[in-house]
């Protein structure tokens, strides 16, 4: 017998849950503090947003909402990784990586609140909008992937997907595009342990999501999710590879979805409180905050500071929010076909017509 290939995955961590630097070698972003502060405060920023937009759905003004609460690190070491020219395709809930790259916290609440002006949000203009069936937006970011690759630019695509994502044909298909034509593409798995209500030992066998990367031909990683420095580090290695026209790769970032999966759902239902709190002993914001403090990169007079400094941004993108007049009730006909089929033109009448009577 003769052995035709081996495999294996990495699993990358630099930063503890107790905020210890572990590697002898980290990355230059581990000693670039003014960078991590901001970064910091990027992901307290999109905690406090998250914990209100909650709020609002709770209350009945949005509607409703994809929590990101526990995937900070993730997102945001995503989006900090990106160059701007760069295209990225996300799912639902990555709020912090585009918060990094421009897009405004009242345009996330429009979004959610069920009007569609807010995909048309700020940032780079060449980025997907949220994208809720799943995985599809993996062909998305490989189409975008292939362009540049034709155009001969020195560009990379960026997507996101979820565990139970990566079982969709969508993300195979993703894999397998990239890989066929070497695409610049970077496809981060960010594996927050539930599927909605599925947890990851029912998806799938494997010891690691990111050998399907693997099995595609696509170097293949294990990251900590919850290691802002880790996600960061590896996506930007990744990102080099593709503008040096090696290809794809494929990144499994290791997290836990502190929430439910959205407003509609109860996860009290199939998953322990115990489960949930011991999973708070990893999340990423307090990790990070330790290790400013034991570097003497932050204070509790910082701390204090900025949350009240988030609460008062927050506030403001509400009070946005809730002033932004209604949208024409036509718009939902409007901007699909360039004529009306014959029912839906009567719908736009029939629509017009309650809307004047009130």
């Amino acid at each position: 017998m003769t052995t035709v290939a081996s495999f294996s995955i990495d699993y990358i961590q630099y930063l503890t849950p107790d905020g210890e630097l572990v590697a002898e070698n980290p990355p230059p972003i581990a000693t670039d503090f003014e960078k991590l502060k901001s970064i910091y405060e990027l992901m307290v920023l999109t905690r406090v947003f998250d914990t209100k937009a909650v709020a609002l759905q709770r209350t009945g003004k949005m509607g409703t909402y994809a929590s990101c609460l526990g995937h900070e690190a993730s997102h945001i070491g995503i989006g900090a990784a990106m160059r701007e020219e760069d295209v990225f395709a996300p799912m639902y809930r990555e709020y912090g990586a585009q918060f990094y790259r421009g897009v405004k916290m009242s345009e996330v609440l429009l979004y959610w609140g069920g009007d569609e002006r807010g995909s048309d949000f700020s940032g780079p203009e060449h980025d997907f909008p949220w994208c809720v069936p799943i995985a599809t937006q993996c062909m998305h970011a490989a189409g975008a992937a292939l362009a540049f690759k034709l155009r001969k630019e020195m560009r990379a695509a960026v997507t996101v997907v979820g565990d139970g994502g990566s079982s969709k044909g969508d993300f195979l298909e993703a894999i397998n595009a990239t890989s066929a034509f070497k695409l610049p593409m970077v496809m981060v798995i960010v594996n927050n342990q539930w599927a909605i209500s599925v947890p990851r030992k029912k998806q799938s066998s494997g010891k690691t999501l990111a050998q399907k990367g693997l099995a595609g031909g696509l170097p293949s990683v294990q990251v900590d999710g919850n290691d802002f420095i880790a996600v960061y580090s590896e996506v930007q290695a990744a990102l080099k590879r593709a503008y040096r026209g090696e290809g794809g790769s494929v990144i499994e970032a290791i997290t836990y979805r502190l929430s439910d999966h959205t407003t509609a759902d109860d996860a009290n239902r199939y998953r322990s409180k115990d489960e949930v709190e011991n999973a708070r002993d990893f999340e990423p914001i307090s990790r990070l905050r330790k290790y400013l403090n034991s570097q003497n990169q932050w204070s509790e007079q910082q701390e204090n500071i900025l949350l009240e400094s988030c609460k008062k941004d927050v506030d403001m993108a509400v009070e946005e929010y809730l002033n932004t007049p209604k949208p024409a009730i036509t718009d939902m006909f409007d901007y699909m076909y360039d004529e009306l089929p014959h029912d839906l033109a009567e719908q736009r009448a029939y629509a017009l017509k309650l809307e004047e009577e009130q």
